[in-house]
């Protein structure tokens, strides 16, 4: 199969992903079940032949795989759709991993995303945080953030991708899109030298280190609204998380910094609904004086009642989000169970 045969398959299929490896079919992963297709086991020679495709759509020259073990990026075809895709080694053959992203930006509506979670693009300023497991949507809510901002304000934002994923046409704000170490070396230098790009809105693709969370947060001191991702579970596990990576010395200080910077932490993951499909379910944190203090003390265990109190202003957390799935039977009680943040309680809850 030609690679233009595997995305046409791979689009008209629905998949969300595909697995091109050495040893089985090539494998199209539609609503979380493997289909593998007829064609036949993949062999090496094959895999490379599909892989020197893949780098000749992406204009990009071998030499990340020639000096790594794997390469990360994106690609698009036209007619079909926008690719990301990673290129690794595995029992001394190449293989690929194909997720499938198709042009134009996704509707928030369509795909079940909250206006509590959207409408904190509304802030002007500030640190608002997008976080969960990889492949829970974090960047597909992120894309539906960023077109508010594109469609109801003049700015000037700049996303910093490790791959681009999500296009972005200039609409009322002029949108700069920036691919890591192709436009950049990195995520810290692309971040310096934003703020001397007349930012409006920051999109930083993962704090994953000191470093990257350390100027994420001097830049978003500056005045600027700026997003961001980690892979956290819970509201307080993300205020610690932070906390967590600086010296004992400092963590004080960052509470501080924190506590007058966050508008917004949105938690989510992607369960499997009684029809077979995957929807999106949020925890969602809102800035608010209550908050504020909590952080700021340290309180994060406070953090989760705090919300449940706050339900009216759009705050919710995950368990609850889950639980009222449940109650409208679109999930069942082992997804509840499997899913939510704390197990002994929501047994308890659901009488098993």
């Amino acid at each position: 199969m030609t690679l233009h045969d595997i995305l046409t398959a791979a689009t008209l299929k629905g998949a969300s992903d595909v697995f091109i490896i050495a040893g089985i079919p090539i494998t199209y992963k539609i609503k979380g079940v493997q289909d593998r297709d007829d064609s036949g086991i993949m062999k090496p020679d094959a895999i490379n032949a599909v892989i020197d495709e893949i780098y000749e759509a992406a204009k990009r020259e071998k030499t990340n795989l020639d000096n790594a073990f794997d390469d990360d990026f994106s690609f698009s075809v036209r007619d079909l759709g926008r690719f990301r895709v990673n290129i690794f080694r595995q029992r001394g053959s190449l293989a690929a991993v194909i997720r499938v992203i198709r042009f134009g930006i996704p509707d928030p509506e369509a795909l079940g995303i909250p206006e509590s979670v959207l409408s904190l693009a509304d802030n002007r300023t500030g640190l608002v945080l997008v976080t969960g497991a990889a492949g829970s949507g974090k960047s597909t809510t992120l894309a539906c953030m960023i077109d508010r901002i594109n469609r109801t304000r003049e700015a000037h934002i700049i996303t910093m991708e490790d791959p681009i994923e999500y296009l972005h046409s200039h609409n009322r704000s002029i949108v700069s899109q920036r691919e890591i170490f192709i436009d950049t070396p990195g995520y810290l230098e692309s971040l310096r030298s934003a703020l001397r790009e007349s930012p409006d809105v920051i999109l930083l693709g993962e704090m994953r280190d000191f470093d990257t969370i350390s100027s994420a947060i001097t830049a978003a001191e500056t005045g600027v609204l700026l997003f961001s991702t980690l892979h956290t579970s819970s509201a307080d596990n993300t205020i610690n998380r932070i906390v967590d990576v600086f010296p004992a010395n400092q963590q004080v200080q960052v509470r501080s910094q924190l506590a007058q910077l966050i508008k917004g932490v949105v938690c989510q993951q992607l369960v499997t609904s009684v029809d077979g499909t995957l929807i999106p379910v949020f925890e969602v944190m809102k800035s608010s004086p209550a908050i504020h203090n909590m952080i700021r003390e340290g309180k994060l265990h406070q953090l989760e009642s705090a919300m449940q109190a706050a339900s009216a202003d759009g705050m919710v957390t995950m368990d609850t989000s889950l639980f009222d799935l449940y109650q409208k039977g679109r999930i069942t009680k082992d997804t509840l169970l499997t899913s939510c943040n704390n197990y002994e309680f929501m047994v308890k809850k659901v009488g098993v």
